[in-house]
C-alpha cells in the first residue's frame, strides 16, 4: 500500500482533503488507537459505531506522533486544533475504508478465494494456506478478520508479490454481505455450512443462507457441501457450481471416512479417480473442514500426491478462550465469545485438552435465539456433555431449568439466574477440577468468573497462547522434513506457566519436552502430560521417582551414569516386564558446563553397550554462541566436533538414536545442522536474537499492573526508601503494585526503568520497593485504576532487559509465581 492523501481522498469519495504536507505518502492504516507501532506514513481512520468513536482518540494519537487522520465529525475543530496534521474528511469513515479497500483490490488480477459460513472459516483459510503456500505467494486474512472492518483491512495487505488471495467473509445481520462482495470481488467462493450463529438477527435460517449467497454474485465458481439443504437450495441456480457430498452423486464424492487413534483417513472420488488424504485429527469439525479444503484444491487443479500428502501435516488453529488459575487448585476456562451449540462443542474440546485435573465441570447458560425446539436442543447439549466426559453440569436459565430432566445421566444442578448461583455459591464445592464457563453475554458470567478465579493482586502477566502457537508453527516451517522438536519448559516455562504451556504443546504434538529438574517433570506428569520429558539436571535422590514416572535424564558424567544405571537396574528387577530406561547423553563441545569429553567416547560406548538397563534415546550438545555472528566459526567447529563424536558412536551403538545440538537461534541460523531433532526455547516465547528474524515472531507475554494511587508532590519532596527519589519540580506520581518481589528488578530504580501509562513512558521515581514502586506520570492523562504496562508487544521485553543490563531470559524467568498468569487463546 502506497498512496498520497489525494489519491486516498479520490478513492473513498472524500468531502475534502486538508493536507499539511502534500508530499505525504500513506503506507498503512490504523483503526485501533491502542495498536500504534509506528507513526511514519500511518493514516488513522476514526471509525464510529454504537459503542465506539475513534474521534475520541485523535488527541492522544497526535501526542504519540500520528499526523494523518480520516474523519467524519467536527472537521473544522480538528483542522484548526492540529494545524500540523492532515485530514481527509468523509461522510462515513467505514464507507470510506471499504471504498479504499475496494479500489486497492481492483488493482490486482490474481485469483481471490472468499470463504464464508457459520463455522470453520478461519480453520479452512489457514489450512488452505498450509496446503498451498509452496505453490503460491498467498495474502490472507489475519486471524479472524472477516467483518465489515476486518475484510477491508485484510484487502489492504495485497501487493504485487502475491498471486493468490484467501479471505474470510462473515456477517451478523442482513445487508452486510453485499458490502463485502463489492470489496472482495471473489473469483471463487467457498461455503462451509449454515449453522445457528447469529440466528437472532435473521427471521429464518433460509434468509441467512440467502444473505450469505450474495457473496457468490459475480464469482466464476462456487464451492459448497451438497448435503447442506439450505445452501443447496439457494445456490442451485449458480452457473458454475462445485459440490461435494457424503450421500449422493457430486463433483467430489466422499466414499469412506475411517478414524483411528489420532488420525482420520478420507477417501474421495473426483474426475473418476480415487483420492486419499489423512489428517491428524479425529473430530467431526476437522473432517468437514478438510473436505472443504480438498474441494477447493480440486477447483484449483491441485490434486497431485505431493499436495494431498500435506493434509497429514496440518496443524491446529487456535480459538478465542481464556484460561486462569482458580480457587482451591482449580483451572477456569472463560468463553463468552458466543453461545451457540457449535462453539460449545469447540469449547468442550478445549476443556478436554486440559489434562491437569480429572474432574471437569461445565457451567452453561441458556442458549439464546437458536431457533430450535427447546427439548431437542438441550437433548443435544446433554449428549455433548456425556460424549466429552463432563463430570458435573451446572445449568443457569429458565430453559435449562425446564429441561433439567435431560441431564439425569450426569451429576447436575440448575439455577434460575446467575444471581441465584452467585447467592448460593460455596467455594469449597469447587476444588481440583477444570471449570468451563460458557454463557451468553446477557447472563453476565463475569460475576461467576470473579468468584472462581484465584484471588491475587492487580499485577498480572497475560500469556497469548495464539501467539505461542504462531511461533511454534513458524519454527516448524523452518525445519527439514522429519526433524523432531523438543521444547524447553524449564524454569516455569520461562516464567509463562507449567501445565498450561505443556498442555498446549502436547495438543500441538511436539515430540519432546525438557525441564531442568525432576520436580518440574513430576508436576507435569501429575497434570496429565504424557509426552516424553528430558530432565537436564537429574539429582540422585530423584532417580527412582524419575524412572517410575517415565522421566528421561541427561547423562553428562560417568558418576551420573553409574548412579542412574544402578537405579534403573533396581527398578527393572522389581518390574521385569519394563523396557530399558531411556537416557540422553550430553557431550561438551565448547560450552564448558556439563558433558562428556571426546576422549571419554571409547569407555562410554563400552559401558552403554554392556548395559541391559539403559537405552540411548539421543546424544546432544549445547551451542555456546549460536545467536552471535562473530562466533559463527566457533559454532561450526562445535557442530563438526559433535558430528564426529556421533559418527563414532553410531559405529558401535547397535540401535539408532537421535542427535540434537541446535537451540532457538541455531535452528534459524544453522539449518544444515538440524539432524534428527532440535531444541526450541526462548523462540517459543516470541524472542529472537536476530532483528531480521524477530519480525516473524509474535510477542507472547504482557506484564501489566494498575495505578493504585495518584499523588501530587511539591518541588523538593523526597520519595521512597532512603529518600533516594526527589522532586526537582512539582510533579504527579502514581503508586503501582509491582516490586522486586514480583520480578521488577531493583536496578530499575531512580529513573533507570520506566513503565507505560496510556502509551506514554513513566520513569520510576526513587527506589523500587518489595511490593510496589512509584512512577512519574506528570503530564499524562490518567486516573486510579488505569492499566500500566511493564512490557508487551510494543514496549518489549528486550527493551526492558536492556534497561536492566541483562537478557530477556532473565526478565521472563524473574516474574514471580505470585503474579497471576492469564492465558488467552484465539
Amino acid at each position: 500500500m502506497r498512496y498520497t492523501l489525494s489519491e486516498i481522498g479520490a478513492a473513498c469519495g472524500a468531502v475534502t482533503v486538508h493536507s499539511s504536507d502534500p508530499g505525504t505518502v500513506i503506507t498503512s492504516v490504523l483503526t485501533d488507537s491502542r495498536s500504534v507501532t509506528h507513526t511514519q506514513g500511518v493514516l488513522f481512520i476514526a471509525l464510529t459505531g454504537e459503542r465506539h468513536d475513534g474521534h475520541l482518540y485523535i488527541r492522544d494519537l497526535h501526542a504519540k506522533g500520528i499526523r494523518n487522520f480520516l474523519i467524519s465529525r467536527n472537521a473544522d475543530n480538528w483542522i484548526s486544533t492540529f494545524s500540523d496534521s492532515s485530514f481527509i474528511v468523509v461522510n462515513d469513515s467505514l464507507d470510506a475504508l471499504q471504498q479504499l479497500a475496494s479500489s486497492h483490490r481492483n488493482k490486482f488480477k490474481f485469483p481471490v478465494i472468499a470463504i464464508t459460513g457459520s463455522n470453520g472459516k478461519t480453520i479452512v483459510k489457514e489450512w488452505l494456506w498450509q496446503l498451498l503456500r509452496d505453490e503460491y505467494n498467498i495474502v490472507r486474512s489475519p486471524k479472524s478478520y472477516n467483518s465489515q472492518t476486518g475484510v477491508p483491512l485484510s484487502l489492504l495487505l495485497m501487493d504485487d508479490s502475491h498471486n493468490l488471495g484467501i479471505f474470510e467473509a462473515g456477517i451478523s445481520r442482513p445487508g452486510e454481505m453485499s458490502r463485502l462482495n463489492k470489496m472482495l470481488h471473489p473469483d471463487i467462493v467457498l461455503f462451509t455450512n449454515i449453522g445457528p450463529a447469529h440466528d437472532e438477527n435473521f427471521t429464518s435460517r433460509s434468509l441467512k443462507a440467502k444473505e450469505k449467497a450474495v457473496l457468490a454474485e459475480g464469482s466464476s465458481r462456487v464451492v459448497f457441501p451438497k448435503d447442506d439443504a439450505a445452501l443447496n437450495e439457494i445456490l442451485s441456480a449458480h452457473n458454475n457450481r462445485f459440490v461435494w457430498s457424503r450421500k449422493t452423486n457430486a463433483d467430489l464424492l466422499i466414499t469412506k471416512i475411517s478414524k483411528e487413534r489420532n488420525e482420520t483417513h478420507i477417501q474421495a472420488v473426483f474426475n473418476n479417480s480415487f483420492h486419499n488424504i489423512s489428517i491428524p485429527f479425529i473430530d467431526d469439525a476437522s473432517v468437514e473442514n478438510a473436505i472443504h479444503c480438498l474441494s477447493c484444491l480440486c477447483v484449483l487443479g491441485k490434486t497431485d500426491d505431493a499436495i494431498l500428502g500435506k493434509f497429514a501435516h496440518l496443524t491446529p488453529v487456535a480459538m478465542r478462550l481464556e484460561l486462569k488459575a482458580g480457587v482451591n487448585n482449580c483451572s477456569v476456562i472463560n468463553d463468552s465469545y458466543n453461545s451457540d451449540i457449535g462453539s460449545l462443542a469447540v469449547a468442550l474440546d478445549f476443556l478436554n485438552q486440559q489434562q491437569q485435573h480429572r474432574k471437569r465441570t461445565v457451567i452453561l447458560s441458556d442458549i439464546l435465539q437458536s431457533g430450535r425446539d427447546e427439548r431437542e436442543l438441550y437433548a443435544e447439549v446433554s449428549a455433548l456433555m456425556k460424549a466429552k466426559g463432563v463430570s458435573r453440569f451446572i445449568g443457569i436459565g429458565d430453559a435449562l431449568l425446564r429441561q433439567q430432566s435431560q441431564f439425569d445421566n450426569i451429576e447436575s444442578e440448575f439455577y434460575n439466574s446467575t444471581a441465584d448461583f452467585v447467592q448460593q455459591f460455596v467455594p469449597s464445592r469447587f476444588h481440583n477440577e477444570t471449570v468451563l464457563l460458557k454463557g451468553a453475554r446477557s447472563f453476565e458470567f463475569e460475576n461467576i468468573s470473579k468468584l472462581l478465579q484465584q484471588k491475587s493482586h492487580e499485577t498480572v502477566m497475560e500469556i497469548d497462547l495464539s501467539a505461542m502457537v504462531h511461533n511454534l508453527n513458524y519454527v516448524r516451517s523452518r525445519l527439514n522434513p522429519g526433524t523432531k522438536l523438543m521444547v524447553m519448559v524449564k524454569a516455569f516455562s520461562y516464567g509463562s506457566g507449567t501445565f498450561e504451556i505443556a498442555n498446549l504443546l502436547q495438543f500441538h504434538r511436539v515430540n519432546y519436552l525438557a525441564v531442568a529438574y525432576a520436580d518440574e517433570g513430576l508436576e507435569l506428569r501429575k497434570s496429565g502430560i504424557t509426552l516424553p520429558i528430558m530432565v537436564m539436571n537429574p539429582e540422585e535422590q530423584s532417580f527412582d521417582s524419575m524412572i517410575a514416572h517415565g522421566l528421561e535424564p541427561e547423562i553428562y558424567s560417568f558418576r551420573i551414569l553409574q548412579l542412574f544405571e544402578t537405579a534403573a537396574r533396581r527398578y527393572r528387577q522389581s518390574n521385569p516386564q519394563t523396557e530399558p530406561v531411556s537416557v540422553h547423553i550430553k557431550f561438551d563441545t565448547g560450552m564448558r558446563r556439563l558433558g562428556f569429553e571426546e576422549q571419554d567416547l571409547n569407555e562410554l560406548v563400552v559401558r552403554l553397550n554392556n548395559s541391559r538397563d539403559l537405552r540411548v534415546a539421543s546424544v546432544f550438545s549445547h551451542l555456546a554462541a549460536s545467536d552471535e555472528s562473530e562466533h559463527d566459526d566457533f559454532t561450526r567447529q562445535q557442530v563438526r566436533l559433535f558430528t564426529g563424536i556421533c559418527d563414532k558412536m553410531r559405529e558401535h551403538i547397535r540401535y539408532p538414536f537421535m542427535r540434537h545440538i541446535l537451540n532457538s537461534s541455531g535452528i534459524l541460523r544453522f539449518p544444515d545442522a538440524q539432524m534428527e531433532m532440535v531444541r526450541l526455547g526462548i523462540g517459543l516465547y516470541g524472542i529472537s536474537g536476530s532483528e531480521e528474524e524477530q519480525k516473524h515472531f509474535r510477542n507472547v507475554s504482557t506484564l501489566k499492573t494498575t495505578i493504585s494511587q495518584l499523588r501530587h508532590v511539591d518541588a523538593g519532596t523526597t520519595i521512597g526508601y532512603s529518600r533516594r527519589g526527589k522532586a526537582e519540580q512539582s510533579m504527579t506520581i502514581a503508586t503501582v503494585p509491582i516490586g522486586y518481589a514480583d520480578g521488577f528488578n531493583r536496578n530499575l530504580s531512580r529513573g533507570k526503568g520506566k513503565m507505560y501509562v496510556n502509551g506514554r513512558p513513566a520513569p520510576v521515581v526513587g527506589n523500587v520497593c518489595m511490593d510496589m514502586c512509584m512512577i512519574d506520570v506528570t503530564g499524562i492523562q490518567c486516573k486510579e485504576g488505569d492499566d500500566v504496562i511493564v512490557f508487551d508487544s510494543i514496549e518489549t521485553i528486550t527493551a526492558l532487559a536492556h534497561d536492566m543490563g541483562t537478557i530477556p531470559y532473565e526478565v521472563l524467568t524473574s516474574v514471580s509465581p505470585r503474579v497471576k498468569r492469564i492465558y488467552w487463546q484465539e
